[in-house]
């Protein structure tokens, strides 16, 4: 019997198949993001997806300035967490560097959007990809916490949905 770890050891890619798959990976319209969609309609919650704001958050709530992204596990660095590993750094001691700093620069991306949008005035919620499929409906019940306070705040009345 071979030991996973071993398998993945005795497959090597080219780094041309490798570009090739991570570049098929799509950005929208994804997996959590569909899901966090349906829990968030069926709740009576209307979005924009992918209001062309900073950061085009998967979500934009506009009346309540409320947006809202599904981070990708692996391509935020979260992936630690999920595997049991102690530290990001020791995720991060199995990447090449081009993976490292690219995962890296997303994080200090996401936490540039934040701050941008921050000032702004938006509020944002990020929902990481594993706890979205685990369950969209306690996400979608966050952000729907969430639009009901902004949205009263803003307007002065009790927020109404569907």
């Amino acid at each position: 019997m071979i030991l996973l770890t071993n398998f993945f050891e005795m497959v090597k890619r080219d780094k041309a198949t490798t570009s090739k798959i991570m570049a098929s990976i799509s950005s929208k319209n994804t997996k959590p993001e569909v899901r966090l969609g349906k829990a968030m309609w069926s709740m009576g919650l209307r979005y924009r997806k992918h209001y062309p704001i900073k950061g085009k958050p998967d979500f934009a709530f506009v009346s309540a300035k409320l947006a809202v992204f599904c981070d990708g596990d692996f391509w935020h660095g979260n992936n630690w967490r999920i595997r049991g590993m102690k530290s990001f750094d020791e995720e991060l001691s199995s990447y090449s560097d081009f993976w490292k700093n690219k995962i890296v620069s997303n994080m200090k991306r996401d936490k540039n959007v934040n701050n941008l949008l921050k000032e702004d005035g938006w509020k944002v919620l990020r929902f990481w990809e594993s706890d979205v499929l685990k369950s969209p409906k306690e996400c979608a019940k966050v952000v729907l916490a969430e639009y009901d306070k902004r949205y009263s705040k803003s307007n002065g009345l009790q927020a109404s949905r569907v």
